[in-house]
């Protein structure tokens, strides 16, 4: 059997260590993966229109036994670089998203591959983080950094970029993209992957391909976190609406989201109260998460969008 080929995608944007880092060790899996019959090659995407990355890229990649492209993507934002990833891998049948600053374990490639294979679906994996700094134990009362973890196979509804594999042909025959109006607010992989499900495709978790997030301090505080639980929240209710068909199915996410949203502000001000009772931070690190998510899944309903990824 011809096993289909392959193209890992890493996305940056100005940070020339840690594409120098991430380079060797996604060589390295791709080499694995080589070994094991698979038509492996990599494609780093420079969303930085002043091509800033262009050496580190040459420089990590220049003693690579498997092809290392380069590709600058001038448009700002996340999705126009998930797209330019997906525009030039017209002749590859899979593509996998990994980001700059992640770091995977070995044989990670091999086992999405395998994962594939076995499923014949879109395989996702799961991130955990290490910080460069160990964060307050606010943060990790809150569980702010605490991701999904299930069962090899178990079917996935919805997938960040982070760790993905997508079949290119399922991605061709829906017409999907990734949306540039989420470009920095993020959440178009949330919308892109919610559209693949909803089109009939279908995703699945493979827990042994593990890819590490390399946190740096700047994120590990409480203004970072809260503010990514509310982007989150203002992100999935605007990829509801997207989602939704008709009318009557607008009308419904809307009900369901603001409906939830504000069920989690009332459940996060009550563990906040329940918490400064008991002096437990635990609870109030937790209401105080849910509070900001609650907010944001209310207030996306009405169209606001916190813009994570907007550049000065």
């Amino acid at each position: 059997m011809v096993k289909p080929s392959v193209r890992i995608a890493v996305l940056t944007y100005r940070r020339a260590e840690d594409i120098a880092e991430a380079i060797p060790r996604l060589v390295a899996e791709a080499g694995l993966a080589v070994a094991a019959g698979w038509d492996v090659d990599i494609l780093v995407v420079d969303n930085d229109a002043g091509a800033s990355a262009r050496e580190t890229v040459a420089r990590a990649s220049a003693d690579s036994p498997v092809p290392v492209h380069y590709e600058v993507e001038p448009v700002s934002g996340i999705a126009a670089a998930r797209n330019r990833a997906l525009d030039v891998s017209h002749d590859r049948d899979l593509l996998v998203y990994i980001d700059d600053d992640e770091r995977p374990v070995e044989r990670w490639l091999v086992l999405l591959l395998e994962t594939y294979l076995t499923y014949s679906s879109a395989v996702v994996g799961p991130v955990i983080s290490q910080f460069d700094r160990e964060p307050e134990s606010w943060i990790t009362a809150g569980g702010f950094f605490t991701r999904r973890r299930m069962p090899t196979g178990s079917p996935v509804f919805v997938a960040a970029t982070n760790n993905l594999l997508l079949d290119l042909g399922q991605v061709r025959e829906f017409g999907l993209s990734f949306d540039l109006d989420f470009g920095l607010s993020g959440g178009s992989d949330t919308l892109f992957t919610r559209q693949l499900v909803a089109r009939g495709g279908r995703m699945v978790w493979c827990d042994e391909a593990i890819v590490y997030d390399i946190v740096p301090a700047n994120r590990a505080t409480r203004r970072w976190v809260l503010l990514r639980a509310l982007r989150s929240g203002t992100s999935w209710s605007a990829t509801s609406l997207r989602v939704a068909r008709s009318v009557p199915q607008r009308l419904w996410w809307q009900a369901k989201d603001f409906g939830s949203g504000i069920a989690r502000v009332g459940g996060g001000l009550a563990r906040l109260l329940a918490g400064v009772v008991t002096r437990s931070e635990r609870l109030r690190a937790t209401g105080a998460r849910n509070l900001a998510r609650g907010a944001g899944l209310a207030a996306g309903v009405f169209g606001y969008r916190y813009h994570e990824y907007k550049r000065s």
